[in-house]
């Protein structure tokens, strides 16, 4: 696999630069928090599966996978984010994982024809620019009656946890961006309908979507560091002075007061698990 391919220049700024780097520093609190998720994906891989992870951020799924399929397994994760991908190189390492990595753009990389089982992905396909594409590109380097297995956000409705600090923030923060459904993002594959239409021009079948919720939760400790260093406000307040910062932690904090229990917050992820086989 040729590791140099070019990925898309929106997508790459973003998870090569702050985005990407902020991940990487809070990886124990993400795959802590995002670990049942991982667990879940697994589930589909057989003993012996070659398995793609798409939007393999730090890795946590790609080596998960690894450890399902066994030692004869061929586990391969791809993301766009040199600072992930770097990073899972480093825990596979640390962690004696069988599990590979290579920086590419999963929309538009060379993946050697029918190469793999299972392709599997942990929030890490709504972020496209061309998911249609995207996902024929996916298809070749799919063998035939290949699995797919895809973990994704139902509507942002249904998750009200994941914009609780943009909602309290909007007051201090009037440049956040807005939400738009059906476009590269957090919720950009909520819509079923939307889903089924482009893995059908993609020519995948036997496409089913299983919407489920799975509890969640991380240190109360760690709260302040997840909102301001992940989505809209984690992002502005990169550019924000301390003051604005700190109006911002005290405006935000007291609005997790609902997903408080002890020393732990808890939410519901609503989600979609998304199957489909290569035909």
């Amino acid at each position: 696999m040729n590791e140099n391919s070019a990925p898309d220049g929106g997508q790459e700024a973003r998870w090569n630069g702050p985005s990407g780097s902020a991940w990487v520093e809070a990886r124990d609190l993400m795959d802590g928090m995002f670990r049942p998720l991982a667990d879940l994906l697994a589930e589909g891989v057989e003993s012996g599966d070659r398995v793609l992870d798409v939007g393999c951020g730090t890795g946590a799924t790609t080596i998960a996978a690894a450890r399902r399929a066994g030692p004869e397994s061929e586990c391969v994760g791809v993301d766009i984010s040199a600072p992930m991908i770097a990073a899972a190189r480093e825990r596979a390492a640390r962690e004696g994982s069988r599990a590979s990595f290579v920086l590419a753009d999963a929309q538009e990389h060379a993946f050697a024809p029918g190469s793999f089982d299972t392709i599997v992905s942990r929030f890490g396909v709504m972020f496209f620019e061309d998911p249609t594409r995207a996902f024929t590109n996916l298809r070749r380097a799919a063998a035939d009656g290949a699995r797919l297995r895809l973990i994704v956000w139902r509507a942002v409705e249904e998750n009200p946890f994941m914009t609780t600090a943009e909602r309290a923030a909007a007051p201090l923060l009037p440049d956040l961006p807005v939400r738009r459904p059906d476009e590269p993002g957090q919720f950009g594959l909520a819509n079923p309908d939307l889903v089924h239409r482009i893995l059908e021009d993609a020519d995948w079948t036997d496409i089913d979507l299983q919407p489920f919720d799975e509890p969640c939760s991380f240190p109360e400790a760690d709260l302040i560091t997840y909102f301001t260093t992940f989505g809209p406000v984690g992002t502005l307040l990169r550019d924000h002075d301390a003051t604005t910062r700190a109006r911002v932690i005290e405006s935000v904090r007291p609005a997790f007061t609902p997903y408080l229990h002890g020393t732990e917050v808890r939410f519901t992820a609503a989600c979609h698990l998304i199957t489909a086989r290569k035909r």
